[in-house]
């Protein structure tokens, strides 16, 4: 056994624990979870199954991973989580599994999920995302990588949220939100470009500039959005500009205004 358990944490036997994993006191490692290497699961974390969950991920105090959907429909049957590696998983947070088995709960890459965050069934969360604290995900939201989520946020069901975005704290998600851009209120409105936060990530002013004016053509020409897209399609699009219309195009809920 390469991985230390704690005297009072559970390990199913059936569970699979890998080398230079860390089980803290009174951890519950319950049957058909799949933790890989290097994980810190600290202290009174309970892990259910069916659960995978990746490498170098960290957990805090009172997390719960892989319970049961909260959903009426849901019949017991088996249904899956996915958690990718170097995740931060802060105190009280929740993720549950999947509502049935065509499609898991999934968690990407070096996220920050902080305290008291829910992540509900049918989620898929990115890669390099901030949750902030008790931020509320409904079932099947879609977050794209490289967003970031301010504090006591409620995002409905079904809500597709795009890459490179901030939304500020205590918002009330109803409707996709672009990639890109900024916005915060209950509910939310947007307010502008992410341009701050495009440039820290390594965005040139120039690839700024450019997302800026398709962004204009949505929220600044009084176009309603068809007249707004075949006016994009007029211009010779860079591929950032492209991801922006593509999501507005493809948005199954509409985007916010």
């Amino acid at each position: 056994m390469n991985y230390t358990v704690h005297p009072t944490a559970i390990i199913d036997p059936d569970a699979i624990i890998g080398d230079g994993c860390v089980i803290g006191p009174y951890c519950i490692v319950g049957p058909r979870v799949k933790i890989g290497k290097n994980n810190t699961l600290q202290a009174n974390v309970i892990v259910n199954g069916p659960t995978t969950m990746g490498d170098g991920n960290k957990v805090s105090p009172f997390a719960v991973i892989g319970t049961d959907p909260q959903d009426l429909k849901f019949g017991g049957e088996d249904t899956f989580l996915e958690i990718g590696d170097n995740n931060t998983i802060r105190e009280y947070a929740t993720i549950n599994r999947a509502n049935g088995p065509e499609e898991p709960t999934r968690v990407g890459s070096n996220n920050l999920i902080m305290a008291y965050a829910h992540i509900a069934h049918n989620c898929q969360i990115g890669n390099s995302i901030v949750i902030a604290n008790a931020v509320t995900f409904a079932g099947h939201v879609l977050v794209d990588d490289f967003a970031i989520i301010g504090g006591v946020t409620a995002i409905h069901q079904f809500v597709h949220i795009g890459k490179y975005s901030f939304i500020g704290g205590c918002s009330a998600v109803k409707k996709d939100i672009p990639p890109f851009v900024r916005g915060q209120g209950n509910p939310l409105v947007i307010s502008g470009l992410n341009g701050v936060g495009l440039l820290r990530k390594g965005f040139t002013s120039e690839e700024v500039t450019g997302i800026k004016r398709v962004y204009k053509l949505f929220y600044r020409r009084n176009l309603n959005t068809l007249q707004a897209i075949a006016e994009a399609e007029k211009m010779e699009l860079s591929d950032e500009q492209k991801k922006f219309v593509d999501f507005v195009r493809n948005s199954e809920r509409g985007i916010t205004k």
